[in-house]
């Protein structure tokens, strides 16, 4: 997510082959990434790494990290979790 910030504010750089300007574009765009920015990346993360462990699925853990948003982890009630995203979405 972070690398996805950067490479947004990369594309904002002029064209050019020249190596050393390459490079110096590069570390210009991922020094632009605010602090702030990168710790909720991580938070995004860690709660998807979370959802993970637990068995959800792609989609599941996507729904999960989005109601869960406000917390670091999935709470641990897993089946309660699981039972009310298959009444929420019936066909995944």
């Amino acid at each position: 997510m972070c690398w996805g910030f950067a490479k947004r504010i990369y594309r904002e750089f002029p064209s050019t082959t020249k190596e050393a300007d390459l490079k110096v574009n590069m570390i210009k765009s991922l020094d632009s990434v605010p602090l702030i920015s990168m710790r909720k990346f991580s938070n995004r993360c860690d709660r998807f790494i979370d959802a993970y462990r637990k068995g959800f699925s792609g989609s599941m853990a996507a729904w999960a990290t989005k109601k869960y948003r406000g917390h670091r982890v999935i709470p641990e009630n897993v089946d309660a979790l699981l039972a009310e995203f298959h009444s929420n979405h019936p066909s995944k």
